[in-house]
């Protein structure tokens, strides 16, 4: 091997390294703050707070978010990111609007009601995700149209896509206005989701 070339893979290396260890960081704040959100509630937690217990210094906590909102909203896009890589492996033999409602019930089956109670009082309690929530779901929408026009390629089919795109976050949507609704104990957000796509598709 020339020195060139051993120059180069050492580079790649260490740039791989680098990366992993950016992203063990960025993951490591992230818990940390969800671990201080959920226990101490998210205006009580301080930045100070979040980098003591991720082991990092204030000025390194800079370097991965700029508030402690931006925390949360990294939570939410690496779920529905987890969602969109699922969609992705699905096959182009099966309809579109099953592939995303199997990919959202199996997403959100993880989770149990009171996590779901505890995430959704955390998401209500950030100012910034409230005044973005409908900008949330429009960026959302297009993503899965994206996400899905990757899997079924015919420009013929963008039209239907997109229509798949919009009643399967309206259907997130409803679900979620529903649950919150509910009065007394609440019926598991995934059975509400599930109920919100059978009635979608009787009716289409």
């Amino acid at each position: 091997m020339s020195r060139t070339a051993h120059a180069a893979g050492v580079d790649a290396a260490a740039e791989g390294l680098r990366e992993r260890k950016r992203r063990e960081t960025h993951q490591r704040i992230t818990d940390a703050g969800l671990k201080l959100f959920l226990s101490r509630g998210f205006a009580a937690t301080t930045l100070d707070d979040i980098a003591s217990e991720a082991g990092i210094s204030r000025r390194t906590f800079f370097s991965y978010f700029k508030s402690k909102d931006d925390i949360i909203l990294s939570m939410q896009n690496a779920g529905w990111a987890a969602m969109y890589a699922d969609i992705l492996k699905a096959s182009p033999d099966t309809a579109p609007l099953d592939a995303v409602r199997d990919v959202m019930i199996k997403h959100m089956s993880r989770y149990t009601t009171e996590e779901m109670t505890a995430l959704d009082a955390l998401m209500r309690s950030s100012d910034t995700l409230a005044s973005r929530k409908q900008a949330f779901y429009a960026e959302q929408e297009q993503a899965l149209f994206d996400t899905l026009c990757e899997v079924w390629r015919q420009p013929e089919r963008r039209t239907a896509l997109r229509m798949v795109a919009i009643v399967s976050i309206g259907a997130i949507k409803l679900t979620t206005q529903t649950w919150n609704a509910q009065a007394g104990p609440k019926r598991p957000m995934v059975k509400l989701l599930r109920e919100a796509f059978e009635s979608l598709r009787s009716e289409v």
